[in-house]
């Protein structure tokens, strides 16, 4: 494979000619693993940091158990005292999540190595480019253990990593990564908040009231499963095809054309819900509820039903090799009405707005988590540069 100018062939693949490719000791002073003496837990205190209170690449303190100052002065020595700017890998069980350490005073236990970085390299860097899918591999690869796996830092300390010698590139480097990585973190905030207000809303909107009128699902629509198999489905087929799963199939039939909620009776039952108004053709153990009669409306039927039908499927779910639904199970579903039809389409249309608001940050979400995958495969391998 023909090298382009500036670049060189290393033990990682292709870098820039001023990146140097060496051992990752050759970036530390220290590396170790923590405490594995029994610690006092106190309500307050300082933070003792596990495996499991590390994930998407940050501590999470809000999970973490807390010791005594004495105990952590007396008991411990440096190896189980990080201090500012070193990295935490997790080595057991979950392996290979990363943190940068902040301000906290923490301390660590033998499932958590501590990574003290030197002078050569810029900790954020350092840490970012251990995330990448390329270093994760390896390390994962190389972890020893039967019944739970162990990162064995006596290997991690060997595998070579290439970096840029400049300082300032890796500042560079880190800084735009970061700061697509803290978009991130506040796009799912946004996203997990929004999701709770829905949550709230339809818990307050769909609660039955003195003058609500209760109906049971039989009574106001029609129930019936569908003919159709999975070898039915057709790639790029015309209609929507409903089987037993999230994802909506293709097909070039149709049975149906109209407003409809699709509910599998297999699988995950009382987790998957669809709505749909036009043609379409559904799987033989899939439950197609439509023709509502006058005065229901089918957008605050989908609604009231996506919240609360799951509850009731599983406790009359005919349990056998996979749990399954019976029609007698839809047919009873009890579901409360506004006496007026219009207060019906306002909950719908209320709660309908918020899932397109979820459903673009959700998009948005999804573009930046790619963008950030093109980015570290880019900027940590040299491809892009920054200075």
């Amino acid at each position: 494979m023909e090298i382009r100018e500036g670049y060189k062939n290393s033990d990682v693949g292709i870098i820039p000619i001023d990146w140097e490719c060496k051992d990752l000791q050759h970036y530390f002073s220290f590396i170790s693993y923590g405490f594995t003496n029994p610690m006092p837990t106190v309500l307050d205190g300082v933070y003792m940091i596990t495996a499991n209170d590390i994930n998407h690449g940050r501590i999470k303190y809000e999970t973490a158990r807390r010791t005594t100052e004495e105990a952590y002065k007396y008991l411990l020595s440096d190896k189980s005292r990080p201090k500012k700017n070193n990295i935490l890998l997790t080595k057991d069980g979950s392996l290979g999540r990363l943190a940068l350490v902040e301000d906290e005073k923490i301390c660590i236990n033998q499932s958590v190595a501590i990574i003290k970085p030197n002078e050569k390299v810029y900790p954020l860097f350092l840490k970012l480019l251990l995330e990448d899918s390329y270093y994760q591999k390896i390390m994962i690869d190389n972890a020893g253990g039967s019944t739970i796996k162990h990162i064995y830092i006596t290997i991690v300390n060997k595998m070579s990593v290439a970096i840029p010698q400049n300082i300032s590139e890796q500042i560079a480097i880190a800084k735009t990564l970061s700061d697509t990585i803290n978009l991130i973190n506040g796009l799912e905030k946004l996203v997990a908040k929004k999701r709770n207000i829905k949550q709230g809303a339809m818990q307050k909107l769909l609660q039955p009231k003195e003058n609500w009128v209760i109906k049971k699902l039989g009574d106001i629509s029609e129930i019936y499963t569908g003919k159709q198999n999975n070898q039915d489905k057709v790639e790029n087929g015309q209609y929507p095809f409903f089987v037993r799963s999230q994802s909506i199939e293709r097909i070039n039939t149709y049975s149906f054309d109209g407003e409809a909620i699709l509910i599998p009776g297999e699988g995950n039952i009382g987790k998957i819900f669809h709505y749909i108004n036009g043609k379409f053709d559904y799987h033989q153990r899939v439950y197609k509820i439509s023709d509502f009669k006058e005065g229901y409306f089918g957008k605050y039927i989908y609604r009231y039903i996506s919240e609360y039908f799951g509850n009731h499927a599983m406790q009359n779910s005919v349990k056998a090799t996979v749990d399954s639904l019976r029609l007698p199970t839809f047919q009873v579903f009890d579901i409360p009405f506004p006496p007026k039809f219009e207060e019906q389409v306002n909950i719908a249309t209320i709660l309908s707005d918020m899932d397109v608001e979820i459903t673009a940050l959700e998009t948005k979400l999804d573009k930046y988590k790619k963008l950030k995958l093109g980015m570290m495969q880019n900027l940590l391998t040299g491809k892009i540069r920054l200075v």
